[in-house]
């Protein structure tokens, strides 16, 4: 099926995107509302036929698509913003039903989508142009040939700023959106249909068996996946048989060292906020906070306060900060991590004593008061509202503690002495280091992990090369 420009776009009704045109599958599934456990619309699911006929597509879209030059591209991906941009309410809705998010988290997400789709063709690549004996010797990047992607709890962002960078370099892009939530990355695609050329991306929806078809295929020349680190692990060694290129943004387990010298209401509130935002299930959440032992008492109690403040909600409550988990996997794991409470003899600082909830997948927040280094709830990434505060001492102590994490996706410092803060920030091992704050990223900014937080780089510059194939040109001028 396909359609024209004056369509209007159907919010209740979802489809695969294959060459431009709205493409039906035989078998169906349905998301799961998480605030209500009723089940969403019917999605498709893809099989190896729909993945073939989409890398057919994506293969024949590539040579041209790479052929126009980098400021046609770049206004494609403004046109793509545009369109998408004028459905920004039915967006927010859509993502509050499918990720659980309460309006103003929804269009926090669709305020970042927006400036990601809005900055993102401003970026290039310089061309590197070395010399010779006088020689010319050129260093130019050409692009691979399609790419495909993966990820769950903010299912608009994490569609688009990956394939912003893939398109805009150059390549075509199929997007594989999680399971639970494929709604708005069909949405986008089916948007995108309209002003991008046939091909140039893509949206498949699927079960389980999709991810695997998709980094299997002999036609994929990189994949690109934001997800847990064992979904990642498993991704690699797949992508190996075909020595695909790979990017995987994977788990993290962010610290915050808080020194004594902050201004402590406004600190307390501002890492309570970066901790909790979405229940705790964005990768960059903070989720280990380090207080200095002098003003540990007063942050927790700081802390406390903040978290009093806050309500719980579905996504039609608009003064509602706390929704439900995203999906009922991810929440029974987080029923079983606040059953470790108890049993482990950790204190809570905040908290009910149950996570029983009714209806939904709702999980209460809880501030875990100085477990042990060594525990699970330290060591883990909870993804979820449950998390520890700690004390320190030593500066050498604390940073040996954060460093000790098998994940370096992000860490932040926070003092008055900012000198201090950054010498502290700059032994964390890391990929993103922040000073006075944490979570602040940008479409110009390299992003990704050290350790098993993952492998390459999104985003800046940097990113795009990831989306490239180098190629050293040699021209002599003398026969």
């Amino acid at each position: 099926m396909s359609f024209s420009d004056e369509q209007k776009v159907d919010f209740q009704s979802f489809q695969n995107v294959i060459n431009n045109q709205l493409s039906s599958t035989s078998a169906t599934r349905r998301g799961i509302c998480p605030s209500a456990e009723e089940p969403f619309w019917e999605s498709p699911v893809s099989t190896q036929d729909d993945v073939n006929r989409a890398v057919s597509a994506a293969k024949a879209a590539y040579p041209p698509w790479r052929k126009i030059s980098w400021d046609k591209r770049a206004n494609y991906l403004v046109k793509f913003a545009d369109a998408n941009e004028a459905h920004k309410q039915e967006f927010i809705v859509l993502l509050g039903r499918e990720a659980g998010k309460p309006p103003q988290a929804g269009g926090f997400e669709f305020m970042l989508v927006m400036e990601h789709v809005r900055e993102t063709p401003k970026l290039r690549i310089k061309e590197e142009k070395p010399e010779d004996n006088g020689d010319p010797l050129y260093a130019v990047s050409l692009s691979a040939s399609a790419s495909a992607s993966s990820h769950g709890t903010s299912p608009c962002y994490s569609a688009l700023e990956k394939a912003y960078p893939a398109m805009l370099a150059g390549n075509t892009s199929i997007w594989k959106p999680s399971p639970y939530n494929p709604y708005s990355a069909l949405k986008l695609a089916e948007i995108g249909a309209k002003v991008l050329p046939p091909g140039v991306f893509q949206a498949l929806s699927g079960g389980d068996d999709l991810g695997p078809m998709l980094t299997a295929h002999p036609g994929v020349a990189k994949v690109s996946f934001t997800g847990s680190t064992e979904t990642g692990k498993k991704i690699m060694a797949a992508c190996a048989a075909t020595l695909k290129r790979v990017t995987l943004e994977l788990g993290g387990n962010d610290a915050a060292i808080v020194c004594e010298d902050v201004d402590i209401p406004t600190v307390a509130g501002n890492v309570a906020f970066l901790a909790y935002a979405h229940n705790g299930q964005i990768c960059m959440n903070i989720k280990r906070i380090y207080a200095h032992e002098s003003i540990y008492d007063k942050f927790v109690s700081e802390v406390v306060k903040f978290l009093e403040a806050l309500k719980t909600g579905d996504f039609s409550d608009p003064e509602a900060f706390f929704g439900p988990i995203q999906n009922k996997m991810q929440y029974e794991k987080l029923q079983r991590l606040y059953e470790q409470i108890d049993k482990q003899g950790w204190k809570r600082a905040f908290g009910v004593a149950s996570a029983a909830s009714g209806e939904g997948y709702f999980i209460p927040p809880v501030l875990i008061d100085n477990p042990p280094e060594d525990s699970e709830i330290v060591q883990t990434e909870p993804f979820g509202p449950i998390v520890p505060v700690m004390k320190w001492q030593s500066e050498d102590d604390v940073i040996s503690w954060v460093n000790t994490s098998d994940y370096g996706l992000g860490a932040s410092a926070w003092s008055k002495d900012v000198a201090r803060a950054q010498r502290m920030a700059e032994q964390l091992e890391a990929g993103s280091i922040w000073v006075n704050t944490h979570f602040e990223v940008a479409p110009n900014v390299p992003f990704g992990g050290h350790k098993r937080s993952g492998i390459g780089m999104d985003w800046g510059e940097v990113g795009l090369k990831g989306w490239c194939n180098p190629q050293a040109y040699w021209v002599k001028h003398s026969g």
